[in-house]
C-alpha cells in the first residue's frame, strides 16, 4: 500500500534537518561567517602554492563563482545543510592529480582551519577533510585503472617517461 506523501512530513524532515545543523553548529561554533573565512583563506593559499596553485589556475578563470560553491559545499559538509548540490567526484576525474597533490591539499587545509578555526571547530573541519581528500584519490585512481588496496595510495606515472 502506497503511503501519500503529506506536507506535514515535508515540513517535519524540513525541522529535524535544522536541529541537527543547529545542534552541530553549537557543538562545534561553526557557522557561515567560520565557513566563509575558511574557504577565502584556504583558497588564497591554494593560488600562491607552487604543486596544486597552477591545477586551479588552469581551471579557473573567474575565483568568485567557485569560492560560493565551496563555501555552499563546506556548509553541507561541516553542517549536513543540505545548501551543496553539486558533484565533486566528476570534475576531479580527469585532473592530472595524485597522492601527492591530496597531500598538499590536504596540508594546506589543515593549516588553515588551525589557524583560523577555534580547536574544537577546526578538528570537524579536518576530519571531513580528510574523509573527502581519501575518497577523491579513491575515485581518481579508480578511473584511472588503478585499484587501490587498503592503505595503497595512487602515484600518476610520469608522464615524459618511456621504457628503454
Amino acid at each position: 500500500m502506497q503511503v501519500p506523501f503529506r506536507i506535514e512530513d515535508a515540513a517535519g524532515a524540513a525541522a529535524r534537518r535544522e536541529a541537527a545543523v543547529q545542534q552541530l553548529r553549537d557543538e562545534t561554533g561553526i557557522d557561515e561567517a567560520m565557513i566563509d573565512a575558511l574557504v577565502e583563506g584556504f583558497y588564497a593559499r591554494v593560488r600562491e602554492d607552487g604543486l596544486i596553485g597552477p591545477i586551479f589556475a588552469a581551471r579557473i578563470a573567474d575565483w568568485a563563482p567557485h569560492l560560493a560553491q565551496m563555501k555552499l559545499f563546506w556548509s553541507s559538509v561541516a553542517l549536513s545543510t543540505g545548501v551543496y548540490q553539486g558533484r565533486p567526484m566528476p570534475k576531479h576525474l580527469p585532473l592530472p592529480i595524485d597522492a601527492r597533490h591530496f597531500d598538499r591539499w590536504l596540508e594546506i587545509f589543515v593549516v588553515t582551519a588551525n589557524e583560523l578555526c577555534p580547536p574544537v571547530a577546526a578538528k570537524h573541519f579536518i576530519e571531513r577533510a580528510r574523509r573527502i581528500a581519501e575518497s577523491l584519490e579513491l575515485g581518481v585512481a579508480n578511473a584511472n585503472k588503478v585499484l587501490l588496496a587498503k592503505g595503497e595510495r595512487y602515484v600518476r606515472p610520469f608522464e615524459g617517461w618511456t621504457p628503454e
